[in-house]
């Protein structure tokens, strides 16, 4: 049964409690309603996208989550300040917080989710699992018992067998899961998934499941209002996930059949309406090889991929949210629920591939969505923004719809080849792989489908090319040219690259920071350049170019490039060029000052990004060797284990657990063994 303080109501203001995208998302259906939107910001988003697009913006407070997008009090402050009368969570932070839900309604403000005893039980998922077995939804096999001693889950995993899943019961997104393959690993894998639920959700209680080797990962849209109305708006496959979290997203399955959609439409709807669900939510499941499927969880807010289901089904489920919330009937029935075409969506993160997948951070210098017929772009950055540490690194989602699955695919793996956030280091190139590798394009894809395809070779990034090299040293040229033309008097552009003597030749030593290539330009015509090397030569021309983007010819063959030009006094010219989906940050090693690196040499252990430490497992004077754990880092909701990458004694530890610190700090010196 519902909550009888669940509050469903006509409002006029909207508070949208989020940030980013889905607030720049959840905004526009707002105002398209009719109605005010009202955004809250921290400090680190002052200037942000969602509250320059808000008819009132109201700010919380400094920027780590728990003084401002976390924290209830100040929300309820901005609630307060601005007359809200309802308040859109969004997806993270207080979406699925049942006491918030519940302050709500004791606070008369509408909560556009459902009621707050129903974000409690599923937010559990021992409970909730627990749940789902009594009211015959198929479920794993596994262990959501209350005693929560570290004796009691190593024995209950013996008694299940392995691999298994250890997963944290209040929480979801990957944080608090491991994947444990033996009886070995079980202990570190509690204590390690038992710290992080502990730090990202304030519970360390933790449920084991039989782990389903390579199965699908398909989920339902669920939508229920308040007048006993219960549907689904079909499934999504978010198979394609790396640290258990989705990275391409698709509606419908690929392997979907009408009957078994019915089927599990059938027991999705049955797990909403056994709980009293209103609002939109997402009953998730994993599908094995043989057509059986289990319940993995409930998602009790709006996903992060609605998008394709959107595209699917022509509705926009942020509009049906505000009208169910108003105690509105959903005014839809299943049989008039239809799918048609196929969407796909990509989520674009800042973070590096090559580095598993380690979120990154810094300024995006210049930003620019496709804009593809039969794409779109749901951002919340803009040129001259920046990635924080503090929170979740999605940059935007490219989404893509087409009659067919292969048509949505295709036009995808264009629209991301447009798309750009130059000046981070971004997923990009990874995504539009995943989209071109034959099991993708096949509808094969498993939840084992980055670990099959991806090997470190296959993620590390492409060595510099001398190309690529002379594009950017034309493209450094072409610029300093223009700025020496623009500096002068009276010189026409007939003048450009014209020597009354023989060709003159300027060197350039290319470096992307890993590989550097030494060229020679000589100019051969206004726009056209021989570009040699010890590697090889080719012939570039400028063919077109402005201030982010260029067409040249190699050898005869067009390349479009996008770019940012950077001047820097210690880092001399560069240039951050985007070529056929790869980025790739290049400058004039001759203009570079040259600085003395950094402390520590070979035995240095940094931070890979700006992060908390949360613990050390070493002290000055310990012996390690190659491999062992020396700390645990936090960073954007995730902990990450640093180990030594050579034998030897910890000679300084430079950090305190508990401090801040930022990317390339240093944390500890290992000096080598001799």
């Amino acid at each position: 049964m519902m909550a009888a303080s669940f509050i469903t109501r006509p409002f006029r203001s909207v508070l949208i409690a989020n940030r980013g995208e889905i607030a720049c998302r959840v905004i526009r259906s707002v105002k398209a309603a009719g109605m005010r939107a009202i955004a809250v910001y921290s400090d680190a988003d002052a200037d942000a996208p969602h509250v320059k697009i808000a008819d009132e913006a109201f700010r919380l407070g400094p920027p780590p989550v728990a003084e401002s997008y976390l924290s209830v009090d100040r929300i309820m402050a901005a609630i307060d300040a601005t007359g809200a009368e309802a308040v859109h969570p969004g997806y993270g932070f207080l979406s699925e917080n049942a006491a918030f839900a519940e302050i709500c309604a004791e606070h008369d403000i509408v909560f556009i989710g459902p009621p707050a005893n129903a974000i409690a039980l599923m937010g559990d998922k021992a409970k909730a699992k627990r749940r789902m077995i009594d009211a015959g939804v198929p479920c794993i096999p596994g262990y959501q018992g209350d005693d929560q001693i570290d004796a009691t889950l190593i024995s209950e995993a013996a008694r299940i067998g392995f691999p298994l899943m250890v997963k944290a019961a209040a929480g979801g997104g990957g944080r608090g899961m491991r994947l444990v393959r033996d009886a070995g690993a079980i202990a570190d894998a509690i204590t390690m998934a038992r710290s992080e639920a502990e730090n990202a959700f304030g519970s360390g209680d933790l449920i084991l499941e039989r782990a389903i080797m390579e199965p699908r990962h398909v989920e339902f849209q669920v939508f229920a209002d308040c007048h006993g109305e219960t549907i689904h708006l079909g499934e999504r496959d978010c198979s394609v996930q790396r640290r258990h979290q989705k990275v391409l997203e698709e509606a419908p399955c690929p392997v979907m059949t009408p009957e078994l959609r019915a089927r599990m439409g059938a027991a999705a709807v049955k797990a909403a309406r056994d709980i009293g669900y209103v609002g939109a939510g997402t009953v998730e499941f994993l599908l094995d090889g043989t057509g059986e499927f289990y319940f993995l969880e409930m998602n009790t807010r709006l996903q992060v991929e609605h998008p394709v289901t959107e595209l699917v089904t022509g509705l926009d489920l942020v509009a049906l949210q505000l009208r169910v919330a108003a105690g509105a009937p959903l005014g839809l029935t299943q049989e008039e629920v239809a799918l048609r075409g196929h969407a796909i969506e990509a989520r674009l993160y800042a973070e590096d591939p090559a580095q598993d997948f380690l979120p990154a951070t810094g300024d995006i210098h210049y930003w620019r969505g496709a804009r593809n017929d039969g794409v779109r772009i749901d951002a919340g950055v803009e040129t001259g923004g920046v990635i924080s540490p503090y929170y979740d690194p999605m940059i935007a989602k490219v989404i893509a719809y087409g009659a067919t699955r292969n048509d949505a695919r295709l036009r995808l793996a264009e629209a991301l080849k447009k798309t750009v956030a130059l000046g981070v280091t971004t997923n990009r190139t990874f995504l539009i792989d995943a989209l071109e590798r034959p099991a993708f394009a096949a509808g094969e894809a498993t939840t084992a489908f980055i670990a099959e395809n991806f090997d470190d070779q296959a993620l590390a990034a492409a060595p510099l090319a001398i190309t690529d090299a002379a594009i950017g040293a034309v493209l450094l040229f072409t610029r300093r040219r223009q700025q020496s033309l623009d500096a002068s008097l009276a010189v026409t552009d007939d003048l450009l690259n014209w020597s009354s003597a023989h060709t003159i030749g300027t060197p350039f030593s290319m470096s992307d920071g890993n590989d550097a290539i030494d060229l020679t330009l000589t100019p051969t015509a206004r726009n056209s350049y021989d570009v040699t090397s010890a590697g090889g030569s080719c012939k570039v021309s400028v063919l077109a170019i402005d201030e982010n983007d260029a067409l040249v010819s190699v050898d005869g063959s067009r390349v479009q490039v996008i770019y940012h030009y950077r001047d820097n006094s210690a880092d001399g010219h560069q240039l951050i060029i985007s070529i056929d989906g790869c980025d790739r940050l290049i400058q004039d090693l001759n203009t570079v000052v040259q600085t003395s690196g950094k402390a520590g040499g070979a035995g240095a252990v940094c931070a890979p990004m700006h992060g908390q430490l949360l613990e050390l497992f070493v002290s000055e004077g310990d012996a390690v060797t190659a491999g062992d754990k020396l700390a645990v880092l936090e960073a954007m909701k995730m902990q990450h284990e640093l180990r030594a990458e050579i034998d030897g004694v910890v000679s300084e530890i430079a950090i305190n657990v508990g401090a801040q610190t930022p990317a390339d700090a240093l944390i500890m010196t290992i000096s080598p063994n001799s």
